[in-house]
């Protein structure tokens, strides 16, 4: 079995969400509805086991379609918007790279390479901006030596590492605002929190795919056995509820029966109060309109008894010469 040189890698990688709405807004400005694909530079801190992904910039990149091979990334460019960064904020260093995937290809190992000449061990983040499954949007990777038992040659190659999105208190605030600004008003509360758990069960459903398809390969002597993969899976095991025992059913069942209640009689009484706001809008509206219509009927009445008064107030020489004449 071919052993891999992984102990000099850090094991975690947290994006921030600014660097996920960045490298959004370079896909839509350089690459939208097109196969074009995106590149640009991560910057943040390595700590321990630990790499903090805080910002990033875009790099100027193009590739040939037919042969991936063929590529060029402005690395002058990264020279001097690394420099300015440093300027802005010292802390804050090249860490690694992003693309928008969505799956690795053949070039990014020479990428990669180009990448060490900034660090020592460069990060590589796929970020998929159009997720066609729930979940989180990065995928990260090191690079690192496969070395192969019947003594050729090590080959380079990627190991996936786990990545989490993470935030600072600032962050977290600002995204809170983001995600109100775009929120659609037009869909009530118990819309919106159906729609989040539908969501988060088609995802649970997906990830419960995944750990049956891992085990029956494992069964099956597809895959070797993971001790550490076994232990995460006993460890979510031991957390979830026995139902069998009937005193825990039954609270479950009361806990949601009683919170759906509390969202039944919520929605009613949103429905009453908008009903109610609806009749009080449509009786002034009315109450407005009568109200213009008696001030202009009362005008036009005004209008009408001062012409008559006009007329009977002139003299009657007057009325028969304007009939002679």
């Amino acid at each position: 079995m071919p052993g891999l040189e992984i102990a000099a890698n850090p094991t975690r990688v947290v994006v921030h969400p600014l660097v996920l709405l960045s490298v959004v807004d370079h896909y839509n400005r350089v690459a939208k509805n097109t196969k074009k694909r995106i590149v640009g530079v991560l910057l943040g801190q390595v700590e321990g086991n630990t790499v903090n992904v805080a910002n990033s910039f875009a790099v100027p990149f193009e590739e040939d379609e037919k042969n991936p091979a063929v590529w060029f990334l402005d690395h002058n460019y990264v020279d001097t918007m690394r420099e300015m960064f440093k300027k802005v904020n010292a802390k804050e260093r090249l860490v690694g790279w992003y693309h928008n995937g969505p799956k690795l290809r053949s070039s990014d190992l020479q990428i990669n390479e180009l990448f060490k000449k900034y660090t020592p061990n460069p990060v590589l983040v796929v970020i998929d901006v159009q997720p066609k499954v729930i979940g989180l949007p990065t995928n990260a990777y090191f690079a690192v030596e496969e070395i192969h038992d019947d003594g050729t040659a090590a080959t380079k190659t990627f190991e996936h590492v786990s990545s989490e999105i993470g935030a600072e208190e600032a962050e977290e605030i600002g995204v809170e605002h983001l995600l109100r600004d775009i929120k659609d008003n037009t869909i009530g509360t118990l819309a919106t929190r159906v729609t989040h758990q539908l969501t988060s069960l088609r995802g649970l459903a997906e990830r419960l795919a995944d750990i049956r398809s891992y085990l029956e390969q494992v069964l099956d002597n597809k895959l070797p056995v993971n001790s550490e993969i076994i232990q995460n899976l006993q460890d979510i095991f031991n957390l979830l509820p026995n139902l069998t025992i009937p005193d825990d059913s039954s609270a479950f069942t009361v806990q949601t029966n009683d919170e759906y209640a509390l969202i039944y009689v919520s929605s009613m009484a949103r429905a009453i109060i908008a009903l109610h706001d609806l009749i009080n809008n449509k009786i002034e509206n009315r109450e407005a309109e009568l109200s213009a219509d008696a001030t202009a009927n009362e005008a036009k009445n005004a209008a009408e008894t001062q012409a008559a008064s006009t007329d009977a107030a002139q003299p009657a020489g007057s009325k028969d010469a304007a009939k002679s004449s």
